[in-house]
């Protein structure tokens, strides 16, 4: 399970985007707390703040507590803007979420122990059909990433999501298949052909011979 970390933020009294032009002009992220069947609540962030959570990684694969005076909001992010030139955020959408909430979200695949996989040792190639998982989880306890172990991973092999344990409570979003996540596929071979080129005869046998020829006419 993630930690949850805080964010603070300010309330924005005006919504619209003319508001939030104004709030990025005196430097915070305008950004909106939605859902739970309960109002919305715009507020603006401080940037620096922000940017440390953003550019982690894994932003959107969990839950953060955001510090609103007295007021605190369990949420996950859902959305983010950025600047077309700077990518910074411009603006954010955070759901609110409870106890009780299931979200759909993408999980990263860490995959682990390549040097025990006796297919990749010799020589084969793991073709990662699906680098992260959708699935259904309690925002509260989302997972980080799911690990995958390569151990025993002979060529031709396929590891597929009933071949993953996934954290109790969790469930991918696709049911309806058995899919792949990766395989250990077959060292690609380069076939570079040779071309031999044969020599029929003397090494300029015939030209050799008229030069020959003509020099004899000359001293007659």
């Amino acid at each position: 399970m993630a930690d949850i970390s805080t964010i603070r933020a300010e309330v924005r009294e005006r919504a619209g985007k003319g508001a939030a032009r104004a709030t990025r002009r005196s430097g915070r992220v305008p950004a909106v707390i939605y859902g739970d069947k309960k109002d919305p609540v715009t507020i603006s962030i401080d940037p620096n703040e922000l940017n440390k959570y953003v550019k982690r990684g894994g932003f959107f694969s969990h839950a953060y507590s955001i510090e609103l005076g007295s007021e605190k909001y369990t949420v996950v992010p859902r959305d983010v803007q950025l600047h077309p030139v700077t990518d910074r955020p411009i603006h954010l959408d955070f759901l609110r979420v409870n106890k009780d909430s299931r979200i759909s979200v993408e999980v990263p695949i860490h995959f682990t122990n390549h040097e025990d996989s006796p297919g990749i040792k010799l020589g084969g190639v793991l073709n990662i059909v699906r680098h992260e998982l959708e699935l259904r989880v309690s925002p509260l306890a989302m997972p980080e990433f799911i690990e995958i172990d390569l151990t025993g991973k002979e060529i031709g092999d396929s590891i597929h999501i009933s071949h993953v344990t996934l954290p109790e409570g969790t469930r991918p979003t696709i049911t309806d298949r058995d899919f792949t996540i990766a395989t250990v596929a077959a060292p690609t071979v380069a076939v570079v052909e040779e071309e031999t080129t044969e020599v029929e005869g003397d090494e300029g046998g015939e030209d050799a011979d008229g030069e020959a020829k003509k020099e004899e006419k000359k001293e007659d």
